[in-house]
């Protein structure tokens, strides 16, 4: 009986999973995304459903990120997609971990520690195509070059990141397409041909960028349920997924209060008659975007129930009116489906002002999981 809890189907992402799969194809490698503990869905429960389900790969951003997957057993191969740094090298190769270099001169370093150690050792290389992050933005023939130099290395993966993928408005993709591409084809004149191509991620899954598709995807929001809104003259979405997580907490006071009366902090909201409010035990120690102040909702027994005043660090309110049945007690979804009703990360974000990926991943530690 908790107070704050999110409640996750492993089914669903599952079912998610092998949705991506259906998309893509038999011939591409499907890489979920687990980083930020897996947009907060719990990265171990996640590998290790994803381990049951026939996965090969997954993602994360650091080199702790997949250290804690190996110390819990999953057995997957886990590519680091963050930069990492000096004191981080010897955990890559402890654990089995698979590296992106991001830059010619990282991968020269790491091609002399696989020399002194003997071995040789996997990776993959990023360019940086249009995202102006992290990644090589020499030449084709610098890169190509550098590839063939690195001795000690076997560069099984050549990736980019999309900057506008579900963008339909703007060139932009396609033109990070091309210059991947310019890259990819000069490394194969020089006899180099990374076998796991990687380009796209969810918005190119969904909305079927079969040329950015590669060998390989990295798949992380669709995974959990949602797929970016788009911009522009977008073809349909050809991938069908559901979220996997409900947010949920209590009603903890129930309380009228008269015409005229204000409410939270800084006075924000003023009744316009006698109204009966519900007191919420979330806030924005939780993850409850404050910019949800007098804009948010909650689902409350089936019906939805607006903020009013002030997100507080640890408690909502909302207008009760128009839900008749509510009691001391009963459960408020935060974000999820109830009787027909949404109110999902989309909708917050939308509302916030921000995005569903913010949403997600700003849930907090003290919310407890529960996986149904």
């Amino acid at each position: 009986m908790y107070r704050i809890w999110v409640e996750i189907s492993l089914d669903q992402l599952a079912a998610n999973y092998h949705a991506v799969r259906l998309v893509v194809g038999e011939g591409v490698v499907v890489a979920p995304v687990l980083k930020a503990d897996a947009y907060r869905h719990g990265s171990v429960e996640v590998a290790h459903r994803l381990q049951q389900e026939g996965a090969q790969w997954v993602a994360v951003s650091n080199a702790e990120e997949g250290v804690v997957l190996r110390e819990s057993g999953i057995r997957l191969r886990i590519l680091v997609m963050g930069d990492f740094l000096p004191h981080e090298r010897d955990a890559l190769v402890e654990y089995s971990l698979t590296p992106v270099i991001h830059s010619l001169e990282r991968l020269k370093e790491y091609d002399r520690m696989a020399e002194a150690l003997d071995r040789i050792l996997p990776c993959h290389l990023k360019l940086d195509t249009g995202m102006g992050r992290l990644g090589v933005r020499a030449t084709p023939q610098q890169t190509a070059e550098s590839v063939a130099a690195a001795r000690h290395l076997y560069v099984e993966g050549l990736m980019t990141h999309f900057a506008s993928a579900s963008d339909f408005s703007t060139s932009q993709t396609a033109e990070q397409i091309a210059r991947y591409e310019d890259v990819l084809q000069t490394m194969g004149q020089m006899g180099i041909q990374p076998p796991l191509q990687h380009l796209g991620s969810s918005a190119t899954i969904a909305y079927g960028i079969r040329q950015a598709f590669g060998t390989m995807v990295r798949p992380g929001l669709a995974i959990y349920g949602y797929i970016t809104p788009s911009k522009g003259a977008a073809p349909q979405p050809e991938l069908n997924v559901l979220p996997a997580l409900t947010w949920k907490s209590r009603l903890v006071e129930i309380k009228e209060i008269p015409e005229g009366a204000q409410v939270g902090y800084g006075a924000t909201w003023r009744t316009q008659r006698t109204t009966r409010l519900g007191i919420v035990a979330a806030g924005y120690a939780d993850g409850i975007p404050h910019a949800l102040s007098n804009r948010g909702q909650v689902i409350v027994d089936g019906y939805l129930a607006p903020i009013v005043g002030a997100v507080s660090m640890d408690l909502i309110t909302v207008d009760l009116n128009g839900v008749p049945p509510a009691r001391v007690g009963d459960t408020v979804t935060l974000l999820g489906r109830e009787n027909g009703v949404r109110w999902d990360a989309e909708d917050i974000a939308a509302a916030a002002g921000t995005i569903s990926y913010s949403v997600l991943c700003g849930i907090g530690n003290r919310v407890k999981r529960v996986y149904v």
